[in-house]
């Protein structure tokens, strides 16, 4: 499972490590299906099989309980894996907030340390996410300087802008979380293909959108062409809460697969990454709303 920010494409579980995603397709040249060298080879029909257990037609629909083995992800190393991360960058967020000071005589340098910082995580966020196996202490790195960025960003827009902003965006965060969490599993959501390629066009447009935004911005000055302030700005930040709201569906929908076919224990470190990311996304996304609503 190789898990990528908002901004770039989400993949599945990764062919190279042998567990199938959105994207999987039977290797050309590989063992038969039901041979001794792949006995759990993709079964006709059925892109996510990976164990003898799994049926034929369950392309995107719930998978099976997969039997127990030594060595395989569990839904606890994925809530252990992922508490450990998100509580890596909310205790460095708290102290970048605490040690961090906003007021006129510090904001300048402690921008730049956020900014420095965001964008650091931002590479290590990359390399992860092209590398094939994760590296817990990569993940976690990116996590601490995330929570850097997030604590002088927060800080800042709860100085400047509105007391308790913050705790609101945290809130709002939350619960789109448990929002989608329970629509997922009442099956009111389905992770299929098609929803897929939705998502991943829409992010894309959004993301190129935001880009040039950002260009006329560093460029031209002022708020660029808009898509980040007033009404637009409102729109686009709802917009921007859909989307984290539509990548934690698929986060979930390859937890799900991940378990039920048996993937490695170490991609729950994969699972927490993409998940910490996607709750990233969503939380800037309220701050920003939130931050337009509350302007004078």
């Amino acid at each position: 499972m190789r898990s990528r920010n908002p901004v770039f494409s989400r993949r599945g579980f990764s062919r190279d490590n042998g567990y199938a995603g959105f994207n999987a397709t039977p290797q050309a040249g590989g063992p038969a299906v039901g041979t001794q060298a792949n006995p759990y080879a993709q079964q006709a029909g059925n892109p996510y099989a990976q164990n003898p257990y799994a049926q034929q037609d369950l392309q995107y629909g719930a998978p099976p309980q997969a039997p127990s083995t030594t060595g395989r992800m569990t839904m606890d190393d994925v809530v252990a894996r992922t508490a450990t991360t998100l509580g890596t960058v909310v205790l460095t967020a708290v102290l970048s907030w605490l040690l961090l000071p906003v007021d006129e005589a510090n904001l300048n340098k402690s921008y730049g340390i956020a900014v420095g910082a965001g964008l650091v995580a931002m590479v290590l966020a990359l390399v992860q996410s092209f590398k094939r196996r994760p590296a817990p202490a990569l993940i976690l790195s990116y996590a601490a300087l995330e929570g850097v960025f997030l604590g002088v960003i927060s800080s800042a827009v709860s100085t400047y802008i509105a007391d308790g902003v913050v705790a609101q965006a945290v809130l709002g965060t939350m619960a789109v979380f448990a929002g989608v969490l329970v629509a997922y599993k009442a099956g009111w959501i389905r992770v299929n293909r098609r929803f897929y390629g939705f998502v991943m066009a829409a992010a894309l447009g959004f993301v190129l959108l935001m880009a040039v935004n950002l260009l006329f911005t560093v460029f031209g000055g002022g708020d660029g062409l808009g898509f980040r302030s007033g009404a637009l700005g409102v729109v686009f930040g709802v917009i921007g809460i859909i989307l984290g709201a539509c990548f934690l569906a698929l986060d979930f929908k390859q937890v799900e697969d991940g378990v039920a076919y048996g993937a490695p224990r170490e991609e729950a470190w994969l699972a927490a990454f993409g998940l910490t990311m996607t709750l990233v996304w969503i939380y800037m996304e309220f701050l920003r709303l939130l931050s337009i609503l509350n302007q004078d």
